[in-house]
């Protein structure tokens, strides 16, 4: 199968070449060669800039023309509408099939749990709009969505993935949790335990997406896992089980975090409190899993997630999560506090059904 890859070397992208690769695929790379330019030297590499700069893959398409062609596009970094409706038109006689990464912040939304591929998507007031912000991220990856199908209609395959994790994550949202429970001593945890999260490892992603293009699947799909709920909780005691150290967790209220301006998702990634993001973590995902995708153990992502952080060196400068100092002086004004303001919330339950221990005792 030959695949054409926009993007293809930084974090999913080089995921999915590498599973293609392993597959015995026929790659080409089209992207700007400013990220990791040499990875990947056995395969065709295309320079160029999406954003009005096609010329090297234009002189490349098309069947009427005699030029080069591909089974499948795979575009990892898409985010403009006129950018991607630019190469799904350039690509509509020269692919079979054109799959875009989109994300699950397209739905409109966000408090809605258990939702599926139906949901309606955000929109904008003005849909010319290209800067790409927390608010127009997913109403322009909707446009996106909408330029391909139109371009491709019925060759199409979108894919909405949730969270992605595991090694060459940029972002440390994931990654700030195995590496700080690593690090040992007591770490301050979002209560309650018992939040629900979901996030997909890079390599099941990839190399489920490759699987959909060898079998010529197209629609829309949620991809984010486990096939169960899981846990904050469980996450870090996972993360203690793989660590085997000293890590001792200190679970602090969200009132506490709140007053004392600790910011969800960035300063302690994964945890997003609030009625209006409730199904940021409760997507459903029964589609995607009836279409083959599979996941791997917690304890792998773990594994592995650790072990690249300290091959790149991770030594506390992570672009998410509390830094050590910010992170003591809370626990130190947690336990500094009056006993009277501790009431535990009736949320605050471990994924035992257990409370967890208070500041003086920690789990």
């Amino acid at each position: 199968m030959r695949l054409l890859v926009l993007g293809g070397t930084k974090f999913l992208g080089r995921h999915v070449v590498s599973s293609a690769l392993v597959r015995g695929h026929e790659i080409t790379l089209f992207n700007r060669g400013r990220t990791n330019p040499d990875i990947f030297p056995e395969v065709e590499h295309l320079r160029g800039d999406r954003d009005g700069g096609l010329d090297a893959l234009a002189a490349r398409r098309g069947r009427t023309s005699g030029g080069r062609t591909w089974d499948a596009v795979v575009d990892t970094c898409g985010f403009v509408p006129r950018v991607v409706r630019d190469s799904a038109t350039l690509l509509q006689d020269a692919v079979d099939r054109y799959v875009l990464i989109s994300t699950m912040s397209v739905y409109a939304d966000t408090g809605a749990v258990g939702a599926d591929e139906t949901l309606a998507v955000g929109t904008l007031a003005d849909p010319t709009v290209e800067d790409v912000t927390e608010g127009t991220y997913g109403p322009l990856k909707a446009l996106c969505e909408q330029e391909v199908e139109r371009a491709l209609p019925g060759r199409t395959l979108i894919v909405r993935p949730g969270l992605i994790v595991g090694p060459d994550d940029p972002t440390d949202r994931f990654t700030y949790w195995p590496w700080r429970v690593a690090q040992g001593g007591d770490v301050l945890a979002p209560e309650p335990p018992g939040y629900a999260i979901q996030l997909i490892d890079v390599r099941d992603l990839a190399d489920w997406l490759v699987r959909m293009v060898e079998t010529g699947r197209a629609g829309v799909f949620n991809a984010t896992g486990p096939d169960r709920t899981l846990t904050l909780g469980e996450l870090l005691a996972a993360c203690r089980r793989v660590v085997a150290g000293d890590a001792e967790l200190t679970w602090v209220s969200e009132p506490f975090l709140a007053e004392h301006g600790v910011e969800p998702w960035s300063d302690l990634p994964l945890w997003i409190p609030g009625p209006e993001y409730a199904g940021f973590h409760t997507a459903a995902v029964s589609a995607a899993i009836d279409a083959g995708l599979t996941f791997r153990p917690l304890e792998d992502t773990i594994a592995a997630t650790l072990d690249w952080a300290k091959g790149r060196g991770a030594d506390g400068r992570l672009a998410a999560g509390l830094s050590v100092d910010r992170e003591a002086e809370l626990l130190r004004a947690w336990r500094s506090r009056p006993e009277r303001d501790e009431p535990q919330s009736p949320l605050a339950t471990g994924s035992d059904g257990s409370r967890p221990h208070s500041s003086h005792d920690p789990s």
